[in-house]
């Protein structure tokens, strides 16, 4: 899960190492504290290399884009299952059949 925003951090030429620590800091209180349930919606401003409130800042995630990522994924995945056939390209042949070998082969010489 940290993955992303150590790739986004690392990317924008900040310290990695402190940003993330201190967003799960942020993250984990906000699950155990319940005074600091707000601390839910801290996220990361890695132009001024620190932690902030993103609800506050205007930045949301759409849930319906990800709903439908996952419905789509979901699709494909269903329909690459129900493929049941073997599906082959023809390959014509490289041969002549006005070849010498293939007119004695057919009796015609």
């Amino acid at each position: 899960m940290l993955v992303i925003p150590k790739t986004l951090v690392v990317n924008a030429a900040k310290d990695s190492s402190e940003l993330v620590a201190k967003l799960r800091a942020f993250h984990n209180a906000s699950q155990t504290i319940e005074a600091k349930k707000q601390f839910k919606w801290i996220g990361l401003d890695l132009e001024n290399g620190k932690c902030r409130d993103n609800k506050e800042a205007g930045v949301l995630e759409p849930a319906m884009s990800k709903i439908k990522s996952l419905k789509f994924a979901t699709e494909a995945a269903i329909t690459i299952l129900r493929i049941d056939d073997m599906i082959k390209i023809y390959q014509p042949s490289k041969e002549d059949p006005n070849s010498y070998a293939n007119a004695v082969r057919e009796g015609r010489l």
